[in-house]
């Protein structure tokens, strides 16, 4: 049996832009939405009686509420799509605001379309590999439910995006071994080209919100000077 072409969303208010990007799609077999405002893609999103859409291509800079709120609005309604950003400026700060909002990858504009068809096959590549993955790993009193993409901890249930879960499932994979953060990007985002690695610092100080007891002071995801993050099952001594 033929598997079902996967749907893509496009969030975008240039129309040349966001028509041609749906052809390039459709030539690539996906099946292709367009909306062109921020609220359009809520309604799409969150709506009853819509096919499910399995990855979002999100602009920023959009009329009434823009990607940010976009995003954030989708994630506190436990909505965990993959969303790749497209921002008009490619300023770190702008970066990081993508990713705490929730969003899992980002493209500057104009992005090359060999690069974008690139991170949309990895996003919906990593979507499929987490949720195929071994389901559960269970350390402390935790346990990390990668096809449920949430985290039990304490009674509690925290939902997880799919990058959230790659990157844990990649520490967890590599535990006690000091993982560098070009690895990390490269392994996990796919990136392989001279990248701003803050964002991965960015992931890390939220991970440790959902893992760490006390996240200042973390003694499962340490922090390996000049190098990068280390995992450990096992709480390290709190001198480490």
């Amino acid at each position: 049996m033929t598997a079902s072409p996967q749907r893509v969303l496009i969030v975008e208010d240039e129309q040349h832009l966001a028509e041609g990007l749906r052809f390039n799609l459709e030539a690539e077999g996906y099946l292709a939405e367009v909306v062109d405002t921020g609220e359009g893609a809520l309604e799409r999103l969150l709506g009853p009686a819509h096919a499910p859409i399995d990855l979002v291509v999100l602009d920023v800079m959009l009329p009434g509420k823009d990607g940010f709120a976009v995003v954030s609005e989708l994630r506190a309604a436990q909505e965990y799509v993959p969303v790749l950003m497209l921002t008009a400026s490619g300023r770190p700060e702008d970066v990081l605001k993508g990713f705490g909002a929730g969003a899992d990858d980002y493209l500057p504009k104009p992005a090359e379309l060999a690069i974008l068809l690139a991170r949309i096959r990895g996003l919906l590549r990593r979507s499929g590999w987490v949720r195929r993955a071994q389901d559960r790993y269970t350390f402390s009193g935790k346990t990390i439910d990668f096809d449920a993409l949430e985290l039990r901890a304490d009674g509690r249930k925290l939902p997880l995006t799919v990058m959230e879960a790659s990157l844990l499932r990649y520490l967890v994979a590599h535990e006690g071994q000091a993982v560098s953060r070009k690895a990390m990007l490269e392994e996990v985002w796919g990136v392989r080209e001279d990248t701003d690695t803050r964002p991965i610092d960015n992931f890390i100080v939220r991970l440790r919100r959902y893992i760490e007891q006390e996240p200042a002071r973390p003694r499962h995801l340490l922090t390996v000077r000049g190098v990068g993050y280390r995992f450990l099952s096992r709480p390290a001594p709190l001198d480490v």
